[in-house]
């Protein structure tokens, strides 16, 4: 059996790696993925709009990811945050979260910014606020916050001072210690110069004067530079206790393994489709065989490099389409139709990677819904 894709033909392989949910909480690492949105493909929805989401769809693929013993990190950048999912659709959907996480006992940190925000400009103290009402929100449902990188704060604020007295201010509130987020402009171009400069080193020693001035607020950084050397540096210079998850979609394997300073914990969106086999790698690093964990993960890195290859926020469509060919969803349909921002090309590249490492569970069903979606573009199988 073969199927014809853009560029050559394709067999795709028959047994799935068996990889079956073990329930157990992971315990070298803390891990969570970014979890992506089903949207409902029979609303009658425009681009713009406010966001449909499958509320069902969506919560059983949480379950999925718990199942597995990883965390879900909630109303992320991989939820379509900012790019389909508006305020109010993320706030219906960390509540649901947080309630089904609460039913299952599984672990979930949601995302708290600014979105409610119309179009600006905004003044601190109108950026502070929506921050807040976010914050208020997440801590009322018993997640652990997520301060996430505002678009509006990197528009309003006029240099570092203001990045300290705004994220000071929101630490001293905090209930519980949060993960501050600094998320890079590779995905999302509104996000440049944060922290109060371009140059990425006068901005780490502003961030890290954030983390020095208030280490019982934070429990951890998530840093998605896609830069592993710059993570590691930074996390030798953290604060002890306080926890470095890797955003890195492209050098992940080596920073969680970690080396004789330290390690890296995780909060990735690759781990959305790569769930299984990432829970498994990390059991085997829970044993201590790091090379194991690695001969396990280093195979997903170019699956993980091609989906987040440039422009990397639309790694976003990769992760879907892999979700309705592993049959989490019965269609590959996105919010504001974020479905058509990949070719068909790189659509059809990301399913051989994905059949390749084994990561669908049903390869026929797969394969019939690749050929299905191939035929609709032209390609004739």
């Amino acid at each position: 059996m073969t199927i014809r894709l853009p560029h050559g033909t394709y067999e795709p392989r028959t047994t799935p790696l068996a990889l079956p949910p073990h329930g157990a909480p992971l315990a070298s690492r803390t891990v969570y993925s970014a979890a992506h949105v089903v949207a409902d493909p029979h609303a009658d929805a425009s681009p713009d709009g406010p966001a449909t989401v499958d509320w069902d769809a969506t919560l059983a693929f949480r379950r999925h990811l718990w199942s597995h013993g990883l965390g879900v990190a909630e109303a992320m950048d991989t939820a379509q945050r900012g790019m389909g999912l508006d305020w109010a659709g993320a706030a219906e959907l960390i509540r649901r979260s947080a309630a089904e996480a609460a039913t299952v006992g599984g672990a979930i940190a949601c995302g708290a910014g600014t979105d409610q925000l119309t179009q600006g400009p905004h003044t601190l103290a109108e950026v502070t606020a929506a921050y807040e009402e976010q914050l208020a929100l997440v801590e009322s449902t018993g997640a652990r916050a997520v301060l996430m990188a505002s678009r509006a704060l990197a528009a309003a604020a006029k240099g570092p001072e203001d990045y300290l007295a705004t994220y000071g201010h929101l630490l001293h509130q905090a209930s519980e210690p949060v993960v501050l987020h600094w998320l890079g402009p590779m995905f999302d171009p509104a996000l440049e110069g944060y922290w109060g400069s371009a140059d990425l080193d006068a901005a780490t020693e502003t961030f890290l004067e954030v983390i020095t001035s208030h280490p019982d607020k934070v429990d951890g950084i998530k840093i998605s530079l896609l830069d592993g050397r710059r993570e590691i540096d930074l996390r030798r210079r953290l604060p002890k206790g306080v926890r470095c998850y890797t955003g890195d979609d492209f050098n992940y394997p080596e920073l969680i393994a970690g080396d004789d300073h330290g390690f890296s914990h995780a909060l990735l969106g690759i781990f959305d489709p790569l769930a299984p086999l990432a829970a498994e790698a990390v059991r085997v690093l829970d044993m201590g065989d790091a090379s194991a964990f690695r001969e396990l993960l280093d195979p997903t890195v170019e699956l993980s490099r091609h989906l987040f290859q440039p422009p990397t926020r639309f790694y976003k469509t990769g992760v879907v389409l892999l979700a309705w060919l592993a049959g989490h969803q019965s269609h590959f349909t996105m919010l504001g139709g974020l479905q058509s921002a990949r070719s068909l090309p790189h659509l059809a590249r990301a399913y051989e990677l994905a059949d390749g490492l084994g990561l669908f569970p049903d390869p026929a069903l797969a394969e019939a819904r690749m050929k299905s979606l191939l035929s609709t573009y032209g390609v004739e199988q």
